[in-house]
């Protein structure tokens, strides 16, 4: 048997931590501006380098998160002066290289300063409270947020709030969104849904356009046939580091697990394997599974299983729901996982 299953591991995180982990997955660990290849035919893309540039640049001069540097932005009492907008958003379709530039500003700031999905920031607030959170991260240069949501009003107003108190206390944000799949190729959608969301805040933000090759019609990969359970026991089996779990226990173990310690789970694991893998029974499941295969993916952590497909793992309904984007997304990534476990497989016989 593997040495281990993901169901016996408990892993606690605590509140020092939730905030120091708060930093680029590995896959963004070395991205530079500099190694941000822009496409000659996409002029915007050089010109997006060059103005996240100029924002790490102040942020980088900023005196960090108090409101007296806050203040200084805008000169003291009296008539303002020109403000200088404490945010900035990277706007663009998928596949654009936004994720790529938000880290390195992340990359080119000093410290204090935290990274995070807008998931990864709801499940901070979640497990620390409102106030905790603000006081932890009101010292801050910088706060970058991949993937804000635009699907959830709920959180976005939640976010919304904790950015107003942070900006307010003189941190600067970066923020990047995906463009809603239904409105790709559509112009600046994803912008104006943006800045419609978090509305008092709007004003605070810099609109960078990072155009490119228009997705709206290339279809998900098809995700690799599942294995037998004879076959995904003796992967499993064979690969040194691997965990193996009932897809069932596996969603029963996330549910009692807060979000925020998903990453933690799969630290360390060389390839993830689950055994009867059906379509997802509920939305409370399945945003538990979407937040799952983000932290795979951030590891780049190869996922092989048995049962159904992973491209059957949110049926016709909830792809048609609210929550469209983030099963499209998780589809995607655990396809790219999938795929990478066939050829780290092929690399090892």
């Amino acid at each position: 048997m593997p040495t281990e299953q993901l169901t016996s591991r408990h892993p606690e995180i605590s509140p020092d931590e939730l905030i120091s982990t708060l930093v680029p997955p590995p896959r963004f660990d070395s991205v530079r501006f500099s190694t941000y290849v822009p496409n000659p035919a996409e002029p915007s893309q050089a010109e997006a380098v060059a103005a996240c540039s100029r924002f790490a640049e102040r942020v980088a001069d900023s005196g960090g998160g108090t409101a007296k540097g806050w203040r200084a932005l805008f000169g003291l009492g009296g008539r303002k002066q020109p403000a200088q907008r404490p945010g900035l958003y990277l706007d663009g379709g998928f596949g654009v290289g936004k994720t790529h530039l938000l880290a390195s500003i992340w990359h080119a700031v000093p410290g204090p300063k935290a990274y995070g999905t807008f998931v990864e920031l709801t499940h901070v607030v979640g497990a620390l409270g409102f106030d905790e959170a603000v006081r932890r991260l009101s010292s801050h240069r910088l706060l970058a947020i991949d993937e804000f949501e635009l699907d959830d009003p709920g959180d976005t107003m939640l976010v919304t709030r904790l950015l107003r108190e942070l900006t307010d206390a003189g941190v600067f944000v970066a923020a990047t969104s995906n463009t809603l799949p239904d409105k790709l190729g559509e112009g600046r959608f994803a912008a104006e849904d943006f800045l419609r969301e978090i509305q008092s805040l709007s004003s605070k933000f810099d609109v960078v356009r990072v155009d490119g090759p228009d997705y709206r019609h290339r279809g998900l990969p098809e995700p690799p046939e599942p294995l037998s359970d004879e076959e995904l026991t003796a992967s499993a089996n064979a690969w040194p580091g691997a965990t193996l779990d009932d897809f069932d226990k596996l969603c029963d173990h996330l549910a009692s697990l807060h979000p925020s310690r998903y990453g933690r789970l799969v630290d360390n694991v060389s390839a993830v394997h689950l055994r009867g893998v059906r379509p997802a029974s509920d939305q409370a499941i399945a945003l538990r599974l979407v937040a799952f295969a983000d932290r795979l993916y951030d590891r780049a952590v190869p996922v092989l299983v048995s049962g159904s497909s992973l491209g059957e793992l949110f049926d016709e309904d909830m792809l048609a729901g609210g929550y469209r984007k983030k099963y499209l997304r998780a589809v995607s990534r655990l396809t790219a996982l999938a795929r990478d476990a066939v050829d780290q497989s092929g690399s090892r016989t």
